[in-house]
């Protein structure tokens, strides 16, 4: 079976402020971060998966999840590469890998080089910017 990619979702802040959380809405339209070991998924380990908390595009699961001791969300890959886009952050002084969501654009995290196999990346996620569904 052939999964066919969603289109894109676009709305005007004043859409995406009234669909969002204060707090949703600071981390994935302002690219704001939350406080590490003080957010939602941090230290979640239940099954199931973890979706765009603003368009609902299907970004990781609980196996790819693991505890990176940073206080967020951590993953060593996304269910799929079309998933998510990267751009390039240079904000606080250092060159980072923003990771945005391929279907709305909105602000997930940032990767970094120095996660686990079989991948060696650390999807550093925020919390505010997924919404997690238990495994039936």
């Amino acid at each position: 079976m052939i999964k066919m990619a969603k289109e894109k979702v676009s709305k005007t802040e004043e859409e995406w402020k009234k669909a969002l959380t204060s707090d949703q809405y600071r981390i994935l339209r302002l690219k704001g971060t939350e406080l590490p070991f003080h957010n939602e998924y941090h230290d979640n380990k239940r099954k199931g998966k973890y979706y765009c908390a603003g368009c609902g595009n299907e970004l990781f699961t609980s196996d790819a999840k693991y505890d990176s001791g940073t206080g967020w969300p951590s993953f060593f890959a996304p269910i799929s590469e079309d998933k998510v886009e990267f751009h390039d952050d240079k904000t606080f002084r250092a060159v980072r890998t923003e990771v945005a969501c391929a279907r709305c654009g909105g602000h997930l995290g940032h990767v970094f080089d120095d996660g686990p196999g079989p991948t060696g990346k650390r999807y550093c996620m925020n919390s505010g910017s997924l919404r997690f569904v238990d495994e039936k």
